[in-house]
């Protein structure tokens, strides 16, 4: 990671723009070196924004692809590669200049296209075993950063005060983060457990939400909130909803740190930054973040490292 992060902070607000083309690779080759032990094992994937045309953007994904894994997008990716890409623009033009691996990277993230950064939350096999449990506090139009955050804290309260979560976990500590536009929250379980543990304790029901956790949190943040807080994946103006239906295997989640959050293929409105929980308090917490951008990820990179899971 030496000389790419070394090579970005020459010019930091070039980092988009390694050499002069848009190209999100360094960023996420720079990021990926601190999401090694986070992403280990997982299969990543991308959104690849598209300018023209009905197709909004691509999806690319270890389902649909050969898997590629995080060490991998880091052996990938150097200076030389990226310069390389900046002068050409189709992969089978190039195929035999480039090495396997790389030509594996080049499909999930193209040059000259913006792209978010995802990963399979519990790997790419639907029905699968599980060992994540991650909840999307979703803003929905009329609703603001500030809301997010104080459902994202009223939602870490309840859940810790719950003491019939401590049977399921041992440590219900969160792990928080930042999206670019909202919050994630995830828990980490002690071994794997079937599909069936979801479905359980967290899978919401609209017929009858208070069948298990998920619902029985979103009305507790309901009545706290001062503005509309729901469960499951609905999207309605003017309310936040607690949606953990990207947990099972075969679904997908940002990343943590570095993640281009996209207006439009053209726009981005943010990035997304690991956070603490104490920091859920702080009430210029937002005011800070709806600015973040790819240039402070460079400029803090150790810092922001530090509130990454060790595990």
């Amino acid at each position: 990671m030496g000389s790419l992060l070394n090579f970005a902070k020459k010019n930091p607000h070039n980092i988009i723009t390694p050499f002069g083309q848009t190209d999100v690779l360094l960023l996420y080759a720079i990021c990926a070196q601190k999401l090694k032990k986070y992403l280990k094992n997982r299969e990543l994937a991308s959104k690849i924004w598209l300018p023209k045309g009905h197709v909004r953007f691509l999806l690319k994904r270890g389902s649909k692809l050969e898997p590629l894994y995080i060490d991998e997008l880091i052996e990938a990716v150097d200076l030389d590669f990226l310069e390389f890409r900046q002068r050409e623009e189709h992969l089978k033009d190039v195929k035999n200049e480039i090495t396997d691996l790389q030509s594996k990277v080049w499909r999930y993230f193209l040059p000259r296209k913006l792209a978010d950064f995802f990963y399979a939350t519990n790997h790419e096999n639907p029905g699968g075993e599980i060992d994540r449990i991650f909840f999307d506090i979703d803003r929905f139009m009329g609703m603001t950063a500030e809301q997010a955050q104080k459902a994202t804290r009223i939602f870490v309260e309840t859940i810790k005060e719950d003491r019939d979560f401590e049977n399921v976990f041992n440590d219900p500590d969160p792990f928080i983060y930042w999206t670019g536009n909202s919050f994630h929250v995830f828990f980490f379980l002690d071994h794997p457990e079937p599909s069936s543990f979801y479905e359980k304790y967290f899978q919401y029901s609209k017929d009858d939400p208070e069948r298990n956790f998920t619902g029985k949190w979103a009305k507790k943040v309901d009545e706290k909130a001062d503005f509309k807080v729901t469960g499951g994946h609905e999207r309605k103006v003017d309310s936040i909803s607690i949606d953990p239906s990207q947990t099972p295997s075969g679904k997908l989640s940002r990343v943590p740190l570095g993640s281009l959050h996209m207006k439009d293929a053209n726009t981005i409105d943010g990035v997304s930054v690991p956070i603490t929980e104490e920091m859920l308090y702080d009430e210029n917490l937002t005011d800070r973040l709806v600015h973040y951008r790819p240039v402070d990820i460079v400029k803090n990179l150790d810092h922001l490292g530090k509130f990454l899971p060790d595990d």
